[in-house]
């Protein structure tokens, strides 16, 4: 286990607990523009690689590679669930003064945001713990964790007949109770079976392999989603129950052009990846020094499964097939492959963290850019938009990947791979925001443009850090 930390690692702690929020911030704003699954995976990748960096990043690169890779897996499970209902119960014009609304509301979030991180906490944990898990047993896991989603939905998130008015007995969306004389839709809530998911998930890790590292990182995690999400929503309520207070002074020019929604999101970020940061920095000496980068399975085995993977993944996103988007759009099956090659391969856990990340957001790029707002020509939105930057992720993964074989220092691969994907999210993004320079006319995404840009700007320079400096182990 770890050494004695440095004398002032509590400053480099420190550190890492803002860069790892700016880097949950950016990750988790940007995701509102690409969508639940896929998008949130952004944000696990950022922070994780700030965290990686702090901590490991003098240990062997394809197990610190399978961490990172792992933690942005595991993020996208919760993206399954839905929210916009649950927001909506904090600051809909007819529920604005309703104490009772607002506190359901923000119970309901945080038990989904707690849920959400809690699995990127689980598996980052469970990563770095150096207790070894094969691929069966993370495919035992898996298959464990889609029996307790349907056993913790029948408990919790039926019966579910809107037609007829029956809803769950705890539900967190839109209901008649709130609103009884108007026309609602009630969403399909499963936060039920995550949740229930995740607490199996928390007893198989404390009762039967005694991996306190999973354990403890997964309740910050839960600790991190469950303070960030009503806390970032707090901040949207109460611009929209008290319009008249920035209406004067400092707030008149700005909140014009502030994009609430959005603020909310990239509150979230910010505080779970910050409780994640201090969450590991508190467990610090818990993260093993003593790895094993076993390699389970034979190259071919590893490229089909990508192969595999990668088509699924697209037709869930763009594809004309329903049952396919149906299938593979939920959370824990869109992981199942991923966690076992993971933890079974060479070349998955850099792909994952590089060029397979990406490709649903280029795609998503590509489609808004050239086809919904005709903004560029199609054959150059699909070179600057696909084909370039999904050429130097792909690139990178490779050279990462023969490296592994015979390189132990993890912190090249750490440093370009953020890096690298921090500038892509943000190039993505301000394409998206249909580039809002701020000294043009500002616009709703000129001021979070900027809050990206400065978040940033800060990762930059952790890429450029001397290592001896950040890294939180003495030798």
């Amino acid at each position: 286990m770890r050494d004695s930390p440095r004398s002032d690692s509590w400053r480099v702690g420190l550190l890492s607990v803002l860069l790892a929020g700016l880097a949950g911030g950016m990750g988790w704003g940007i995701r509102g523009q690409y969508g639940h699954e896929t998008g949130a995976m952004i944000a696990g990748l950022l922070v994780g690689l700030v965290l990686a960096i702090f901590h490991c990043s003098e240990t062997p690169s394809l197990w610190v590679g399978r961490a990172v890779a792992m933690m942005t897996v595991a993020i996208g499970i919760g993206g399954s669930m839905t929210y916009g209902q649950t927001i909506g119960l904090t600051q809909d014009q007819p529920l604005r003064g309703n104490w009772e609304a607002l506190s359901w509301g923000m119970l309901g979030l945080a038990i989904k945001g707690g849920t959400w991180i809690g699995f990127a906490g689980i598996f980052l944990g469970a990563s770095l713990s150096g207790i070894r898990y094969r691929w069966w047993e993370w495919l035992g896991v898996m298959c464990g964790l889609l029996i307790l989603k349907q056993i913790g939905i029948a408990l919790l998130n039926e019966p579910y007949d809107p037609e007829n008015k029956i809803l769950p007995w705890l539900y967190f969306s839109d209901d008649w109770y709130w609103e009884p004389d108007s026309e609602l839709k009630p969403r399909r809530e499963v936060w039920g079976g995550l949740l229930v998911g995740l607490i199996g998930l928390l007893l198989y890790f404390s009762t039967l392999r005694r991996d306190s590292l999973a354990v403890r990182m997964g309740l910050w995690g839960f600790l991190g989603g469950a303070l960030g999400f009503p806390g970032g929503q707090t901040l949207q309520a109460y611009h929209a129950w008290n319009p008249e207070k920035f209406q004067s002074g400092f707030w008149r020019g700005l909140d014009p052009y502030m994009n609430w929604w959005n603020m909310m999101e990239t509150t979230f970020g910010f505080v779970m990846g910050a409780v994640l940061a201090m969450g590991l920095w508190i467990h610090r000496r818990r993260i093993a020094e003593d790895i094993d980068s076993h390699v389970a399975w034979h190259p071919a085995i590893e490229w089909i499964l990508v192969i595999v993977h990668c088509s699924l993944l697209l037709l869930a996103e763009f594809g004309p097939f329903r049952m396919v988007s149906l299938l593979y759009g939920d959370g824990l099956i869109m992981a199942l492959v991923p966690v076992m090659a993971i933890a079974a391969g060479r070349w998955w856990p850099f792909l994952l963290v590089l060029p397979v990340t990406a490709l649903p957001i280029l795609g998503k790029t590509i489609r808004q850019m050239v086809y919904k707002e005709l903004a560029i020509n199609e054959m150059w939105g699909w070179i600057l938009y696909g084909a370039i930057p999904l050429s130097i992720l792909f690139s990178l993964a490779i050279w990462f990947g023969r490296r592994s074989a015979h390189q132990g220092d993890s912190g090249h691969f750490l440093r370009l791979s953020l890096f690298a994907t921090t500038w892509l999210y943000f190039s993505l993004n301000f394409a998206f925001f249909k580039f809002p320079f701020p000294w043009d006319t500002w616009t709703s995404r000129t001021p979070h443009a900027i809050i990206y840009a400065v978040c940033t700007i800060c990762l930059t320079g952790l890429c450029f850090y001397p290592n001896r400096n950040t890294h939180l182990r003495s030798y």
